[in-house]
This record gives structure tokens, sequence and C-alpha cells, in this order.
């Protein structure tokens, strides 16, 4: 196992375990965060308001770099271009999370540990993005 695989590995571990730490694998804290009619609970704002701050000063830092630590490329978008297909995707991601209390890392996370709901929505969204690439090679031909 390279050098490579071996951090891929650690930052992964990091991230599941930040995931479970702030209770973003908990679909009721979710839900909870989304109810600002019931008992809404606002501690799921800090966690993205934390990852929000530290992307900001990630992404500025990239911006300036050539490639990777790993020597890949480093493709930002200019995020201007506000299309069909973005608020679509943007939408469906919102239901879907609204409905499961799941988003992708999350699930990932939650299928790893057992959880049967994160089971249908991993499953649910390989469909979804099985169908997107379809779709995706279709209009391209």
């Amino acid at each position: 196992m390279t050098m490579r695989r071996i951090s891929e590995f650690l930052i992964g571990l990091v991230f599941g375990v930040g995931l479970l730490l702030s209770g973003m694998t908990d679909p009721g804290k979710v839900i909870g965060f989304l109810d600002i009619g019931g008992l809404w609970d606002p501690s799921l704002a800090f966690v993205m308001g934390g990852a929000v701050v530290i992307s900001f000063f990630a992404f500025r830092i990239a911006r300036g770099w050539p490639a990777s630590l790993y020597g890949r490329v480093i493709m930002l978008t200019d995020g201007k271009a506000i299309d069909l297909r973005l608020v679509l995707g943007s939408a469906l991601f919102g239901i879907g999370w609204g409905l499961s209390g799941f988003c992708p890392g999350p699930a990932l996370v939650s299928l790893g540990a057992g959880e049967w709901k994160a089971f249908v929505f991993v499953a649910a969204m390989g469909i979804g993005m099985a169908l997107e690439a379809y779709l995706e090679r279709r209009s391209q031909t």
C-alpha cells in the first residue's frame, strides 16, 4: 500500500469520525435542523458554518496551486453559472435530504455502521447516479 493510499484512508477516517461526532449521521438531528416550525435544532448550523469557513480559506489557497499535493490537476469552477441543471439538482438534493435526513457523505458513514435506512438511501443514490450518467451519455449522441 502506497503512502498516498494510507493518507487517503486517514483523511476519510477523520472525515467520517467528524461526521459521527457532529451528529451529521443522525437523520433525526438533520430533520430537527430542517424543522424550523417545530422543535428546531440549530446545532447543525454551527457544523455547516464551520465547514463553510474552512472551505472558504481552503479554496482560496487551492486557487493559487498548479496541482494538488499528489500532482493531480485542480479543477475549480468560477461558480457564476446558474442553470436549470444546477437548480433542479439542488432541489432534488434538498428534497432527498429533507425526506431522509441523509446526504451522501453521512449516508456512507451510516451504511458502514450498519444503518438499514442508509442502505436504502445509498441504493437510491446509486440508481440516481446511474440514471444521470445514462441520460448524459444519451444527450451527447
